[in-house]
């Protein structure tokens, strides 16, 4: 059996995944209070679009995960544009009924012969595999790259967020749309750029998933999209940091209870942490308790 060490770094590589993905649900709830499902999908585009670009066009790394993540953030502003912002000052179930019927869409459209079609594609290596030996455990490169590219996007993100214009400006929509766009903030090129960031987010996601899992399928996103909706709300949806550490507790809490209790029963102990979360702190980890304006 591999040591408990060896369990907590493969638990850490596969929470990066969820941070990256689950920060993109937090991101679009701190603006406009949707929990888009479809975002999901927009992860599993992402692998797809890595695909493309390693088998077609030839990309290295860099150039793969920077033609996802441009290709999601196209896909998440298109859908923002065509499918949520006219129903922005509906009711909160008809927004989110359309993010599922747009889940589905992106599913059976690249299911379609004319893009992927239904079968499993295997993600090319896009460098060797190496691995490195210390002690007991053992870590690939595929893995280091993995957590880099979280940690680093996510400072970047923070920094992004914390100390620039369009960072004050998504703040100021998060706390209050409408004051915000009477102070002359164009909301809705910001709705617009949180989709953006966070489809991109999305779209990383799906290349790492395909260095570390190289198996691609239409249903790909939803597994890792419920998980990482857990992770939002775990950390405290509408909290960026709090997204980054849900994920790796997600990705932990994972894989320690298919080694340590039952593979059988590890994705209903996922999930039932949401549960205990909504229980004992319905805010989540780092959010705060505010009041609902009517």
């Amino acid at each position: 059996m591999e040591t408990l060490l060896q369990q907590i770094i493969n638990g850490i590589c596969q929470g990066s995944v969820y941070a990256l993905i689950a920060i993109g649900y937090t991101m679009v709830y701190g603006i406009i209070k949707l929990i888009n499902f479809a975002h999901c999908d927009i992860y599993m585009i992402g692998a797809y679009a890595g695909y493309f670009a390693v088998c077609t066009l030839r990309f290295g790394f860099t150039g793969t995960l920077l033609f996802a993540m441009a290709a999601c953030a196209v896909l998440g502003v298109t859908i923002e544009r065509i499918a949520y912002k006219p129903l922005r000052n509906s009711p909160k179930v008809t927004l989110f009924i359309t993010t599922m019927g747009v889940e589905l869409l992106l599913q059976n459209l690249i299911k379609t012969d004319f893009l992927a079609g239904p079968n499993t594609l295997a993600f090319p290596e896009i460098f060797a595999l190496e691995t490195y030996k210390f002690g007991d455990v053992i870590i690939s490169n595929y893995q280091i790259i993995s957590v880099l590219t979280t940690i680093v996007l996510s400072i970047l993100l923070q920094l992004l967020v914390k100390k620039t214009k369009v960072g004050r400006a998504m703040r100021a929509t998060s706390f209050d749309r409408d004051a915000a766009a009477l102070m002359g903030i164009n909301t809705n090129k910001v709705i617009s750029i949180t989709f953006a960031i966070g489809s991109a987010l999305a779209g990383t996601a799906g290349v790492i998933v395909g260095l570390l899992y190289p198996k691609l399928t239409p249903a790909m996103g939803v597994m890792p999209g419920l998980k990482s909706f857990v992770a939002a709300v775990l950390g405290g949806i509408g909290v960026i940091p709090g997204a980054m550490v849900g994920g790796v507790l997600m990705g932990l809490i994972e894989t320690l209870s298919k080694v340590y209790i039952s593979s059988g029963f590890s994705d209903a102990i996922s999930f039932s942490v949401l549960i205990i979360i909504l229980l004992v702190k319905p805010t989540g980890l780092f959010g705060k308790n505010t009041r609902e304006k009517v």
